[in-house]
């Protein structure tokens, strides 16, 4: 799906005297993902998923942020530029079911893992499972899986707000015969750049993918880009939009360009728990309408670590 997100729990926004993050209780923001599937799958973001919250909230001061908070990356396959807090376990899972023809369908079951290594580190693993349909058939398993750690480097600097790196490796688990993988191992790096401005959240994301070689299924290079926006609606609930493209590629397996664009509503069921639905419509080259849903759910922490959180690191 990627389908991807943002902050959770309290509403983030930028403190220009202090350049840093702060935080007013209340909200849930969900911002972009990261993508999932193959290498990168990562692209543009004009929607970050966020949860309302009522702007009150902003007079009430800032407060430390909650390392049990969800920070989606869902619905969009760009991600954004924060971490989850050291020792802390973040799960996002979906379904997603595209109609690619009259008799043809895929059913994509996208899941991302993400844990906390340090203040500025976050490792991320990212499975998954596809299903495709066709004139009666049909063939399913396992994609490619990515591995990669995110590491912010800026918190809110000129021009590029909170500024990250995300480096990847994507590892062949998936039968390029059947479409869901490329067939060789491929390496990816993403660069994240997060903004707030009052209620709204802007991600932006520029993704490069290389394959370890020749592949029958996927050509040697590729980019992507995206750009997402989210805003709170009401109270728990707001709305994420997303723009994402793969421009076109060159080679054996080059392919024309790939434009999208995502929207849908989401909702902060508790601090730790949000939900997402939504579609993905065609713009050029996507093909039919994809619909789809899911969660991310901040399970908790698996080890103790320092207090300093990850979201709000001591200058």
């Amino acid at each position: 799906m990627r389908d991807g997100g943002r902050l959770a729990r309290a509403w983030p926004y930028f403190d220009s005297k202090a350049c840093r993050l702060q935080y007013a209780p209340g909200v849930a923001f969900g911002r972009v993902r990261v993508g999932v599937g193959a290498a990168i799958r990562t692209a543009a973001l004009m929607a970050l998923p966020a949860m309302g919250s009522p702007a009150s909230a902003l007079a009430q001061g800032p407060q430390p942020p909650d390392p049990h908070a969800a920070q989606p990356e869902r619905p969009t396959v760009a991600t954004h530029a924060y971490t989850v807090a050291p020792g802390w376990v973040e799960v996002e899972a979906g379904l997603q079911r595209q109609h690619l023809g009259a008799l043809a369908d895929r059913l994509a079951v996208p899941i991302v893992l993400k844990m906390g290594l340090s203040g500025r580190l976050q490792l991320l693993v990212a499975p998954g499972w596809q299903r495709e349909a066709e004139g009666g058939g049909a063939q399913a398993g396992l994609t490619d899986v990515l591995v990669g750690v995110k590491w912010r480097l800026t918190e809110c600097a000129p021009i590029v707000g909170a500024f990250a790196v995300q480096g990847a490796v994507s590892l062949p688990t998936g039968s390029a015969d059947s479409g869901r993988g490329s067939g060789k191992a491929a390496v990816n790096l993403l660069v994240i750049s997060s903004h707030r401005v009052g209620p709204l959240s802007i991600d932006l994301n520029a993704g490069y993918t290389r394959l370890g070689g020749e592949s029958p299924a996927a050509p040697r290079d590729s980019t992507v880009w995206a750009v997402a926006a989210a805003v709170p609606i009401a109270g728990r609930v707001g709305w994420a939009a997303e723009v994402f493209g793969y421009p076109g590629t060159s080679g054996p397996n080059g392919g024309p360009p790939v434009v999208g664009f995502l929207t849908g509503p989401n909702v902060t069921v508790r601090p730790n728990l949000v939900l997402d639905a939504g579609a993905t419509f065609d713009i050029e080259g996507w093909g039919g309408t994809a619909f789809y849903a899911g969660l991310t759910w901040n399970i908790g922490r698996i080890w103790r670590t320092s207090p300093q959180p990850s979201r709000h690191p001591r200058r």
